[in-house]
């Protein structure tokens, strides 16, 4: 029930317009517009920013854009409003004169930068205003072995996957889990197969309240910007906006993230001992934190070798259960799920013979309300070669 204020609006379109991207300031600005110009004449402490700020932004963006004439007419209302400022009103000669020579361009249609980071934008974008389909509901008989739809602003989206077909649907379902292992014989985990292939599963109840705010606790101090992998190097990048945190060496001994890795080992019967794996990181992603479709495998084939041979994300805390975050989605059509609070996800990101999985693309949607936490165990390939063994397939 939370929505965005002008001011807010103003600052998302800002981001945009900082980079040149006016495809995407415009309709923020336009937004932050319509709003302050509802609100006009009261005063919020929380602004700011103001109307003449976004009138200012949009009529640059339109003339960037090629639409000298709305450039012009927003101009002249921000000059209503403050006639005294002389850049404005050099602008607005500027216009009118471009339109009475006619050496203006003519406004075509608006076109998406072009990012060759992201060749599945379209369906990004458009999978994260979907309302949410939540997975694993309580009911009479346990956990529902399959999605129900809900409305989006009661839930949690954490995974986005692909509408199982008929014939796969009697393989998902729900069960409690031991793997073998003794950790888990009193008390087993709660495991709900979300999808076959790609292999993803979903385990309820994975952390509790009071560990999900251990690891927040020891994490927030050390928050930094995020970083991806380019090459063999790391470097910011502006499709994905969060903070992260890597536990050192030194917090491996907290008894609850001691306890967190000892479960994981549990449930996926991997080794997780270094190096053969990292050590546990938490991300937190604020008003806007967003994760554009990406691999967490290498796509280089000489960098597979430091792939990661599965990855584990647990949704540990979020403070007002945000619309849209947390977002799971294969690339070739995809359906948003939404999880519980707590659980952990789980997939292979490599096949058996060491190539990675095409089928793991997947995203985090924007956080438009609250800030989201999620916690990382990232696995390597390497050392597990006994545990997650070649089968005879060589396409596996």
């Amino acid at each position: 029930r939370v929505s965005l204020s002008a001011d807010d609006c103003f600052h998302v379109g800002k981001v945009a317009y900082d980079t040149g991207d006016y495809y995407h300031s415009i309709a923020w600005l336009e937004e932050a517009v319509g709003l302050f110009r509802l609100s006009y004449g009261s005063w919020n402490p929380e602004d700011r920013s103001s109307l003449e700020d976004a009138l200012d932004h949009l009529a640059f963006s339109y003339f960037m854009a090629g639409n000298i004439s709305h450039a012009l007419s927003l101009s002249r209302e921000f000059l209503h409003y403050d006639p005294s400022n002389q850049r404005v009103a050099r602008n607005v000669a500027k216009y009118e004169k471009l339109l009475e020579t006619g050496t203006a361009a003519s406004a075509g249609p608006l076109r998406r930068p072009n990012g060759t980071h992201l060749q599945s934008r379209d369906t990004y974008e458009e999978l994260c205003q979907r309302p949410g389909v939540q997975v694993g509901l309580a009911g009479a008989g346990g956990m529902v072995p399959h999605p129900t739809p809900v409305l989006p602003s009661h839930t949690l989206l954490c995974p986005l996957s692909l509408q199982p077909t008929p014939e796969r649907l009697p393989h998902l379902g729900c069960s409690y889990e031991t793997n073998g292992s003794p950790y888990l014989l009193l008390q087993p985990a709660k495991k709900e197969m979300v999808q076959i292939q790609p292999y993803v599963a979903l385990y309820h109840d994975f952390v509790s309240d009071a560990e999900a705010e251990t690891i927040k606790r020891l994490a927030g101090p050390w928050l930094q910007r995020s970083v991806v992998a380019s090459g063999e190097k790391q470097q910011k990048a502006e499709y994905r906006i969060s903070k992260r945190w890597g536990a050192p060496a030194a917090h491996t001994a907290d008894p609850v993230v001691r306890a967190l890795e000892q479960r994981i080992a549990a449930v996926t019967g991997l080794d997780l001992r270094p190096p053969y794996a990292e050590y546990l990181q938490v991300v937190n992603y604020g008003l806007g934190g967003h994760y554009e479709p990406h691999f967490d495998h290498a796509t280089v084939r000489e960098l597979l070798g430091w792939s990661w041979g599965g990855s584990w994300l647990s949704p540990l805390f979020c403070g007002s259960k945000p619309q849209f975050w947390g977002s799971w989605f294969h690339f070739r059509g995809a359906k948003p799920l939404s999880a519980p609070q707590n659980a952990a996800l789980f997939w292979w990101n490599l096949r058996r013979n060491g190539d990675g999985d095409g089928d793991t693309l997947h995203a985090g949607c924007p956080v438009l309300a609250g800030d989201k936490w999620v916690a990382n165990k990232w696995i390597h390939e390497h050392g597990q070669e006994f545990r997650r063994p070649c089968s005879a397939d060589p396409r596996d």
